[in-house]
């Protein structure tokens, strides 16, 4: 069983699979183990869901503060659940995951739009450590979801009108959800023939499968609405964005006895659904043949190995990656908390050695930055409710924020790098790059700035408590040697490390120091190794 020979190797993995570092995780995977760690992670129950978020303060309620009309309510659910609480493992995951099965709060309008995208944030953290397929399929009927890219209210064709279903979804499970655009190999790598990749489906795979995608709406049966304060609306109870959508048309509203889901045969990459099928089993057949597909271990675990340790994962950690997928060793395929597993305790990712690879590693995304940020300084909210909001804007805020992604193709494409780079020059890939530009760099020096002060928008709600940093701000060695361990593993070079410590050192401190003088140096000290490229670059 393999365990971290130092502070720093625990420190490194922990920054990799989980959301921070402290004195005391480090101490349990050293004695733990890698794998044993993980394994307790995974076990434990998700501590505080989005659902629970909303009703412990009255989101949910329709009164006078119309919270059914809000979306920031969304934005302080996730908040909250990044920077705060228990199952850090799993919300880490869970947050690789939303940037693979992409909903973004700016895309969906609906009422109750932070109910229905706390239930897409509660499905995957439920899903973070079961199966593909069951993800798929709650994916697949979330109201977020289907508002999102269109299931919702999708009928089938209608020659006299010539309607025909819309095709967003069906593209889109298969090109970002499952398979990709092109055939792969067991490693990731394009399967070629003559020298070309082979594309996975035509436009008739995708009209096929659209039809499958008709027929959903809103599951309201048996809620109630509510007359809305000062207003002539009904509000239905928020359940109805969390409740999976439903091909029964007696539980819609209006009810109807016949439905709108298409009666005619589906032919999709090599599968017909037989005329006349329901909708449920339709569903069933189609999401089975698409989770069996041979490309969705390796495009999954490629995908998930770059969010979680590397820009560029070798074919063969790639492949090793895929086979879990493929089999957890008890013959069951589409097991996640296996191939996260295998993600984080393989040799690639946790070889020390790879520390000084500079073909190893990525950028870390902003919102990992400031989440990071805020768990290891033990973040509090003034009001209770983590009143942070959209912090997307790169020139007022940071440049990213969590479940906004500007599109269903996340906030930067797997594929990217920046051009005219030695990045480009070495054929390397840099996906989070696609977040920086020179804006977006002094803004979050900026936001950072502010973050760390404290009581300043955008994140004025926001407390950290540096009380242990202070109590040995005096010695500048060992603060700088604590903050190295916690943010970064212990991988500030020798050069910024004399660059913070000499900024920290410019506010002179003795024995009688006040704790303002005190906070003040570490306050410098959290600056700067955060805005250094060591901390930046997650190796």
């Amino acid at each position: 069983m393999r365990k971290p020979q130092t502070d720093a190797e625990a420190a490194r993995f922990l920054l990799q699979a989980s959301l921070s570092a402290s004195m005391g995780t480090i101490a349990e995977v050293r004695s733990e183990g890698f794998a044993p760690w993980l394994d307790r992670q995974f076990s434990s129950a998700n501590s505080l869901s989005a659902r629970n978020f909303f009703a412990d303060r009255g989101l949910d309620r329709v009164d006078s503060n119309r919270f059914y009309n809000s979306s920031i309510i969304g934005d302080y659910m996730v908040w909250s659940q990044l920077m705060a609480g228990d199952n850090p493992v799993r919300k880490r995951i869970a947050f690789a995951l939303s940037e693979f099965f992409v909903v973004s709060i700016s895309g969906i309008n609906l009422t109750w739009r932070g109910p229905a995208i706390g239930e897409y944030w509660d499905i995957l953290n439920r899903h973070a450590f079961g199966n593909f397929r069951d993800l798929l399929q709650d994916i697949t009927l979330n109201p977020a979801m289907g508002v999102f890219l269109n299931t919702r209210g999708n009928r089938a064709a209608d020659p006299r009108t010539g309607r025909v279903p819309d095709e967003n979804y069906a593209r889109e499970v298969m090109q970002l959800f499952t398979i990709g655009l092109f055939e792969l190999n067991p490693d990731g790598t394009n399967r070629l023939v003559n020298g070309n990749p082979v594309e996975t489906y035509t436009s008739e795979d995708v009209t096929g499968l659209a039809k499958v995608f008709t027929g959903y709406d809103f599951d309201l049966g048996g809620l109630a609405f509510t007359p809305e304060v000062g207003g002539t609306r009904q509000i239905p109870d928020a359940e109805y964005a969390r409740r999976p959508m439903t091909a029964d048309p007696t539980r819609w509203v209006p009810a109807r006895t016949t439905g709108f889901h298409s009666s005619e045969a589906k032919t999709f990459l090599g599968l017909t659904i037989p005329a006349g099928t329901t909708a449920p089993e339709s569903l069933r057949r189609a999401l089975d043949h698409l989770f069996n597909h041979p490309n969705v271990g390796p495009f999954f675990a490629r995908q998930m190995i770059q969010r979680l340790v590397t820009s560029n994962p070798s074919a063969a950690y790639v492949g090793r990656v895929a086979a879990i997928f493929a089999n957890n060793g008890q013959g069951r395929r589409g097991d996640l908390a296996a191939v996260f597993k295998a993600i984080l305790t393989d040799n690639e990712a946790l070889d020390p050695a790879n520390v000084a690879n500079p073909n190893v590693g990525k950028l870390r995304e902003p919102v990992l930055r400031y989440v990071q940020l805020a768990r290891t300084f033990g973040a509090r909210s003034n009001s209770g409710n983590w009143q942070v909001g959209d912090l997307s804007d790169p020139a007022s805020a940071l440049g990213q924020s969590p479940l906004r992604s500007p599109s269903v193709f996340n906030f930067f494409r797997p594929g990217y790098f920046p051009t005219n780079t030695e990045i480009a020059n070495r054929g390397l890939l840099a996906p989070e790059f696609q977040l920086v530009n020179e804006t977006s760099v002094a803004g979050y020096v900026n936001f950072i700035e502010r973050a760390i002060t404290g009581g300043r928008t955008p994140v004025a709600d926001i407390t950290l408590d540096f009380s242990a940093e202070i109590a040995i701000a005096q010695d500048s060695a060992a603060l700088l040697d604590r903050l190295d361990l916690l943010l970064t593993g212990r991988q500030l070079s020798q050069s910024v490390r004399d660059i913070v410590r000499t900024a920290m050192e410019d506010v002179p401190l003795t024995a009688s120091s006040t704790n303002a003088d005190r906070l003040r140096r570490v306050q410098i000290g959290v600056a700067l190794v955060l805005a250094s490229t060591d901390y930046l670059i997650q190796k």
